[in-house]
């Protein structure tokens, strides 16, 4: 038996979708929007269609930007020659907050996971070998301390190391199996100060 009307169901089935938000949560957000005010609705509704609209990858790093560089590709005083090799834009951004990091990113939209069926050909790497053809010093290898990132950072060093790049990984202040967006600024900072050499 049904509690909602259609309309209601609908919009929690819509939510339910969402990654983290179960059956509850996404009751609780419909009743939220349903008590909203029309403007502020329209507001919610309008930036969704907005950002599916305008936002796209960086030509550059892969993360999600509106213009045709990311403000981190973008920006003069980024050292250019220091990539760090991230799996997704949270972990971009988990960098990004600790304000430590000045060079720009690769963003690999996942990691390596044959369980999972997930090939180097799935995710941006062949992007990320283009981008190495420039003058580039160092590739910081960022990915998550679980199997898949190590199976990721692995393969990425076999790739960068024949071309006389210097290939370092974030140290283990990182726990293993965890993932870098939940991870403290000041964790993530000592991680990268002490990354080692592959």
């Amino acid at each position: 038996m049904e509690f909602y009307s259609s309309h209601i169901t609908n919009l929690v089935e819509q939510l339910s979708r969402l990654p983290g938000i179960g059956v509850k949560s996404a009751q609780r957000l419909a009743f939220y929007i349903l008590n909203m005010t029309e403007d502020q609705t329209i507001a919610l509704a309008e930036a969704i269609t907005s950002a599916k609209k305008n936002v796209h990858y960086c030509k550059e790093c892969y993360t999600y930007t509106d213009g045709e560089l990311c403000p981190v590709c973008s920006s003069p005083q980024r050292n250019h020659k220091q990539i760090m090799v991230v799996e997704n834009p949270r972990d971009l951004a988990a960098y990004e907050k600790t304000g430590k990091y000045d060079g720009v990113y690769h963003v690999l939209h996942g990691a390596i996971s044959p369980m999972a069926g997930i090939g180097p050909q799935d995710i941006k790497l062949a992007e990320l070998m283009t981008r190495l053809q420039g003058d580039i010093s160092e590739v910081i290898v960022a990915t998550n301390k679980n199997l898949e990132g190590d199976t990721t950072a692995t393969y990425i060093s076999k790739l960068v190391k024949p071309l006389g790049i210097r290939v370092s990984r974030i140290a283990s202040g990182v726990p293993a199996g965890g993932d870098l967006e939940y991870i403290d600024e000041v964790t993530l900072y000592r991680a990268l100060e002490g990354r080692t050499d592959m």
